[in-house]
């Protein structure tokens, strides 16, 4: 029962190889039994690949399953359709088309099955990629909030400064009063006299603006540092909104590229063992010897082929000998006066009605 599944899936004619010998039947069995596996994995490599795309297993093993599918017909046209020859390059020739579309389906098997294998060393790979995808969008959303944030933080270093040259000035005026009345310097008088006074009315006065200027600049740096904190709580809000994308940078194509960014040999291994298996069913036909089962095929073939050249050749000498046949008969019969007669007479109706229906036409134009 497998054995006769496995020559089903050779592709081969089971009524012809049915009638062959054991170890003619055991080869196409073991043809078929590489067809037939190359299939299954097609489908492990293609669920596998779909579940990273779609991550839902049912869609990824119904989508995986048609395409198992598809490569199993695809290798099945391939082994069948080559037929041994006895020419060595006659077969490489017409098998050479057929191995290039194996390369191309052993690629695209492997590719998966590869994702799957190193998936360690490519979840490490994306990891560094995250990281530095996390840095550089950090970077270029600070970007858009650093120039805002520059500027309050500058105007608070203003509205700071402002008020310590204010202190100063205050300080300074403290100073001249007291040592006006401690008579160390201005008139050098001992007392609070009227040059006391002045000097403590401008330093009140110096005063009571700086306490005021404190109490605006405040106000000013408190609404300052309010915008500032709201920039810098935007500016997490906005990360922590993008950071999901980033952490869902790992499908296909992002898991194909950190592929790439290994070691080569390891993936070059496995796709020469991939390309092995789906090419061996095609070597092995090609590097066989002749055996019952193709001597067979080939007289079913030409037997076909040689009746429909048959039939073909008659049809060409029935056409020929009909075209021969109808010219004798008309050159016998445009040779009989009677024919020649009526065919004259037919022909001066019809010249008299012409000639009649364009003396109409003309008479109507006029």
């Amino acid at each position: 029962m497998l054995k006769q599944f496995f020559i089903i899936c050779s592709g081969s004619d089971t009524d012809l190889l049915d009638n062959c010998s054991i170890g003619e039947q055991n080869k196409y069995a073991g043809i078929g039994a590489t067809v037939f596996f190359t299939a299954v994995m097609a489908f492990i490599a293609a669920s596998y690949a779909l579940y990273t795309v779609f991550d839902n297993y049912i869609t990824a093993i119904a989508f995986g399953f048609i395409w198992g599918l598809l490569i199993f017909n695809l290798d099945r046209f391939i082994v069948s359709t080559i037929k041994k020859r006895n020419n060595v390059m006659d077969e490489l020739i017409q098998a050479s088309p057929r191995i290039l579309l194996a390369i191309i389906i052993a690629i695209v098997i492997s590719k998966p099955l590869e994702l799957k294998i190193f998936e360690k060393e490519i979840n490490q790979v994306l990891l560094e990629q995250k990281n530095e995808l996390t840095l550089a969008n950090q970077n270029q959303i600070a970007e858009q909030f650093n120039p805002s944030v520059t500027a309050l933080e500058n105007d608070i270093t203003f509205l700071q400064n402002e008020i310590s040259t204010k202190e100063a000035e205050v300080n300074a005026l403290y100073d001249t009063y007291i040592s006006e009345a401690e008579g160390t310097a201005g008139t050098k008088l001992l007392g609070k006299g009227p040059v006391y006074q002045e000097k403590r009315e401008k330093h009140d006065a110096a005063l009571a603006e700086l306490q005021q200027l404190k109490i605006d600049n405040k106000v000013k740096i408190e609404a300052n540092e309010a915008q500032i904190a709201q920039l810098k709580t935007d500016y997490d809000s906005k990360v922590a909104s993008t950071q999901p994308i980033i952490d869902g940078f790992d499908g296909l194509m992002a898991r194909v590229n950190a592929l790439g960014e290994l070691p080569w040999l390891p993936s070059f291994f496995i796709f020469l063992l991939f390309l092995a298996i789906e090419t061996s069913p095609i070597f092995a036909k090609l590097l066989s010897p002749k055996g019952e089962y193709d001597h067979k095929l080939e007289d079913a073939e030409t037997a076909v082929k040689t009746w429909v050249e048959q039939k073909v050749n008659e049809r060409n000498i029935l056409l020929k000998t009909d075209m021969a046949l109808n010219n004798k008969i008309y050159n016998d019969i445009a040779e009989e006066d009677e024919l020649y007669t009526y065919k004259r007479k037919k022909a001066r109706e019809l010249m008299q009605l012409q000639a009649d229906a364009f003396f109409k036409h003309q008479k109507n134009a006029l």
